[in-house]
């Protein structure tokens, strides 16, 4: 009789309904996976057709430009305008120099599109693209969540939203930094925390889009983390005075504040905000004051959640970092879809999740309605880490989290 019901109970599990709730869930699952890969469709179509109107016409051009210069005449002349244009005339390009069309980037970056210099430039290009598709890869691989096709659904998305696929477009290299910030965070998760520090080297490559990360490291409690980041930063920056030498510097820091003056540059900044509200051009004082502020509050939140897990040590660091930061570009927003990633990884409440979706089209549809919506989200997105922070009542066990092991296994002490 027991075996018979038993049985019957059986079968009741296998065949019994799905509730309505999870179908409706499942079939919103399926049309974002289907919109997304789309999106992805169509973005990898339009960059095709970019790049077959004009080849040149990008960020890697510039690099591949800095590179040359700095084999024939030495890495000092990298930021000498005369001979960008001499090298861009002999590649072919037809580019002139102009406020957004020079080379300002770190040493670092010329130095990483060093050896493709002896491929012809399609090529290059190419070889370029293919490297920033593999690092988008990786950061998928590292920080997505989720699991199986929905997953996968999440690396269409990120191909279709605009940030990302605009940046593969120019060849920019935030995506890899963004793939030093989640091989980072991997690396803390499995326990080598100075070779997660030492993954944060990429951002050398364009530092302002997560120059709050090993700060927060620190402040957290990741001290080993810290000071790999310490090792891996201090060493370019070394390389790259001894390289440019005082003359290289002055020439660095002229394009630096040159650029710091052209107001697209500042598009997606706090900048034109401060300045409406206080009814005209504010003062840079007052800009950089606010900036300031915010970068320290988010370093306080980082420090706040630090018991939550590692997630909690990016999510403010890189949020805060976007809003305090003097120079943004849409592509540069990749950064905040590395944000949402490792958010959806905490298990977040459905109206969150539909918050994120929210600031994702907002940035999707920057050029239609423009910055406001996406710098509202971005505010708002660290209102809503303050408030959990303020809530978080600190104990000396470190919350779990889905991938951590129960408070009573023995774990080494974070560092």
């Amino acid at each position: 009789m027991h075996d018979h019901l038993r049985h019957k109970f059986r079968a009741f599990r296998v065949t019994a309904p799905v509730p309505l709730t999870q179908r409706w869930r499942n079939l919103g699952m399926a049309a974002g996976a289907v919109t997304a890969a789309l999106f992805a469709v169509f973005d990898l179509y339009q960059w095709a057709i970019a790049y077959a109107g004009d080849r040149f016409h990008n960020d890697f051009t510039f690099y591949f430009a800095a590179a040359r210069i700095g084999l024939a005449h030495g890495w000092p002349s990298i930021y000498d305008l005369h001979l960008q244009q001499v090298e861009l005339d002999a590649i072919g390009s037809g580019i002139k120099i102009a406020e957004l069309a020079r080379y300002i980037s770190p040493p670092p970056v010329a130095w990483s599109a060093l050896p493709l210099t002896v491929l012809p430039y399609p090529a290059a290009y190419w070889t370029w693209s293919a490297l920033l598709l593999i690092a988008l890869a990786l950061a998928w691989r590292f920080a997505s969540p989720g699991q199986g096709l929905w997953r996968v659904a999440h690396l269409a998305a990120a191909i279709g939203w605009l940030p990302v696929i605009y940046g593969l477009q120019l060849g920019q290299p935030g995506l890899f930094v963004a793939l030093g910030v989640a091989a980072c965070y991997a690396l803390l998760r499995s326990e080598r925390p100075f070779w997660a520090g030492i993954a944060l080297g990429a951002l050398a490559l364009k530092p302002q889009l997560a120059f709050l990360v090993p700060a927060a490291l620190l402040l957290s409690g990741r001290t080993r983390a810290f000071w790999g980041s310490v090792l891996a930063l201090g060493l370019l920056a070394a390389a790259s005075a001894l390289a440019l030498g005082p003359g290289g510097i002055a020439a660095y820091e002229a394009r630096l504040s040159f650029a710091a003056g052209v107001p697209v540059n500042r598009e997606l900044t706090l900048a034109p905000l401060i300045g409406n509200l206080a009814s005209g051009a504010a003062p840079l004082w007052l800009t950089r004051v606010i900036q300031a502020g915010i970068a320290l509050w988010a370093l306080f939140l980082a420090y706040r959640l630090r018991r939550r897990g590692y997630e909690w040590i990016f999510i403010p660091a890189l949020v805060g970092g976007l809003l305090a930061t003097p120079y943004l570009h849409l592509d540069d927003l990749a950064m905040l879809g590395l944000a949402a990633w490792l958010y959806l990884r905490t298990s977040p409440s459905a109206w969150t999740f539909a918050f994120m979706l929210a600031v994702a089209i907002a940035a999707e549809g920057l050029p239609i309605w423009g910055p406001l919506p996406v710098i509202v989200g971005e505010v708002g997105a660290l209102v809503l880490l303050s408030v959990a922070a303020l809530k978080d009542h600190e104990s000396p066990v470190e919350i779990a989290a889905p991938w951590r092991p129960p408070p009573s296994t023995k774990r080494r002490a974070p560092s």
